[in-house]
């Protein structure tokens, strides 16, 4: 059996070194930011890169949006209400040679400035604010770190904040604040009743009044509710057009 030369067998060992080194597979959403002696040198991938060994050195950057989670921070609202309040922040790379080359590390650098851009925004909104108009501080809150991350060649696609831990005592008084407008709702709802009511009661008269023979009917109407009643004594009422005779010639006798 032959052998093999020493220096074919240096050859071989020193393509399949180059192969194993030079040969990359990025997938589709992965980039290759590449120095070649340590000069930006255009952006590689997706798919078969070819690297030449000792000379190139590459960073892998994922284009993916990335989800973190803002640790719960310690604010104290403009009214003086000290709250926690947590957040999450949606992001992706937009622009790999500035991720790389323009900040040491993207993703914690974009989460210190969500922190303490969540605590300034926050800071400067009343408490009222922050549990009723979640949306437009959200949306503050994505525009501000969009603006101081695009430089970085990121973008923040979404802020969300997603709890707002209020004290004991706080909680308390907002129950009871709840319960107080309940009730102001519950009194003025019955007072716009008792108004629609006597509207229509005074039309009702109004009507009534117009017509005798309606108001005859409205009499023997009462007269059928007393009798379904179980009552001891009857109340009759009588119409004054019955007694009108006899009040005229009681009146013409006394002159």
């Amino acid at each position: 059996m032959a052998q093999i030369p020493f220096g074919l067998l240096g050859v071989i060992l020193l393509l399949v070194y180059f192969f194993s080194s030079a040969v990359r597979i990025l997938r589709e959403y992965e980039r290759a930011v590449i120095f070649r002696l340590g000069r930006l040198i255009p952006i590689k991938g997706p798919g078969l890169i070819i690297l030449w060994p000792v000379l190139d050195k590459f960073v892998k950057v994922d284009l993916r949006i990335v989800t973190f989670d803002v640790p719960a921070q310690d604010i104290i609202t403009k009214d003086n209400i000290s709250v926690k309040v947590n957040a999450v922040v949606y992001f992706r790379v937009i622009d790999p040679s500035k991720a790389v080359t323009a900040v040491e590390d993207f993703h914690y650098a974009t989460s210190q400035i969500s922190q303490t851009t969540l605590r300034s925004v926050l800071g400067q909104s009343q408490l009222d604010d922050l549990l009723a108009k979640r949306d437009e501080l959200n949306a503050e809150l994505q525009k501000i770190i969009d603006e101081q991350t695009e430089p970085w060649g990121i973008k923040v696609s979404a802020v969300e904040v997603k709890n707002v831990d209020l004290p004991l005592e706080m909680q308390r008084a907002i129950a009871k604040q709840a319960e107080a407008e309940r009730e102001r709702r519950a009194k003025v709802i019955h007072a716009e009743g008792e108004f629609q009511a006597s509207q229509k009661l005074a039309d009702a008269a109004h009507i009534i009044s117009s017509q005798p023979s309606a108001l005859q009917l409205r009499f023997l109407q009462t007269l059928t509710e007393i009798a379904t009643e179980k009552n001891s004594t009857i109340v009759l009422p009588i119409p004054l057009d019955l007694i009108e005779p006899f009040l005229k010639k009681m009146k013409k006798e006394a002159e």
